[in-house]
Formats: structure tokens, sequence, C-alpha cells
């Protein structure tokens, strides 16, 4: 192995490393608590070493975002591929999405909720954001009308679907309804199947 592969698999280690410790602190304590002083203690690297990879807290978030798109895509796919039918792989999809927002909150809110900058609904998003979206579409795609927006009924959905989250973990909606509230949102989704 080359000095140079040797050193480029060592960085991208330490940037998987800083990810980590960023989304497992963020889990913890929430975003407050992750700075790049504390995440150097964390990784047990210099301050200097965590900027030689990252710009700020602002550019490590945008990687947990990037990298829980990632984790997001494979139990959307999971969840769409078990169900049959549309019906079912709509409100599978919907149940896969509100349940990863609430066993990750701070994941989930660098993916939605914080400002990164990442460009969504782009050619230029990074795969794992499209990756994410291209499930939500294909769980959409077999329910729409003839010659309706794909796209826009997928973000009609996507919206549906973070706005339950996001109500639900700020306890503006009670847990207790929201089977209930999903069977609706599937329901008008669906009226025509």
């Amino acid at each position: 192995m080359s000095i140079q592969t040797r050193r480029e698999r060592e960085r991208a280690e330490r940037e998987r490393l800083i990810v980590t410790a960023a989304r497992e602190l963020a889990e913890a304590e929430g975003w407050d608590a992750v700075t790049t002083r504390r995440l150097a203690a964390e990784i047990e690297y210099s301050q200097p070493v965590l900027y030689s990879h990252f710009k700020g807290k602002d550019a490590i978030m945008a990687a947990v975002a990037v990298q829980g798109c990632a984790d997001l895509a494979v139990e959307l796919r999971a969840a769409r591929t078990a169900a049959e039918g549309p019906r079912a792989a709509l409100a599978a999809v919907g149940e896969a999405y509100a349940s990863f927002g609430r066993r990750r909150p701070a994941l989930y809110d660098a993916m939605f909720t914080h400002a990164v900058d990442l460009p969504f609904a782009t050619p230029e998003a990074p795969a794992p954001l499209q990756e994410a979206f291209a499930e939500l579409v294909a769980v959409v795609e077999p329910i729409a009308a003839e010659g309706e927006d794909i796209g826009l009924l997928t973000e009609t959905y996507w919206a549906g679907l973070h706005g339950l989250v996001t109500l639900m973990r700020s306890g503006r909606l009670p847990e207790r309804d929201h089977d209930q509230r999903l069977a609706l949102l599937i329901g008008h989704f669906t009226a025509a199947l």
C-alpha cells in the first residue's frame, strides 16, 4: 500500500470518527453541546485537525445530515420492498419515516430542521439525499393520477410526514393519535385507488 493510499484511508477514518462523535453527542445532549472544542476532546485530536477536515460545526452537521439521509434511504427502502401493494407501501414508508424521526431526533433535526449548507431538490444534491427522496417517489408514483406532477405530489407527502413528526416530537400533537393521523394522510393520498 502506498503512503498516499494510507494517508487517504486515515483521513477518511478521521472524518468518519468526527461525524460519528458529533452524531452521538448530539443525540445524547443536543446540537448545542456539539462544539469543535468538545468534539476535539471526544475524538482525542486537536481542533486544528478537526478544521483540516471541516470548516466548522455547520460543515460537520451537513456531513451528519448526509449520513442520516443514507440511513433513512435504507430504512425507507426496506419498508417499501416488504410491503404488498401501493397503499401498504405508502403506509409502511410513512411509518418508517415517522419512526426514524422519533428514534433519532438530533439526526432528524440535522437533516430536516436545522439550516445546513446542502443543496436540496437539485441535481447537485448529494447522492444520499437523492436516494432518500427517490424512496418517497417510489411509493408515491404508483398512486399518482395520470398527468400529476410526481415531484410535487412526493414533496406534499413528505411535507405531511415531516409535519406529523415535527409536531409530535414538539408535544404539539399527542403521540397516542399518531397511527390515526398517518392513516388519514395515507387515505387521502390513496383515495383514488
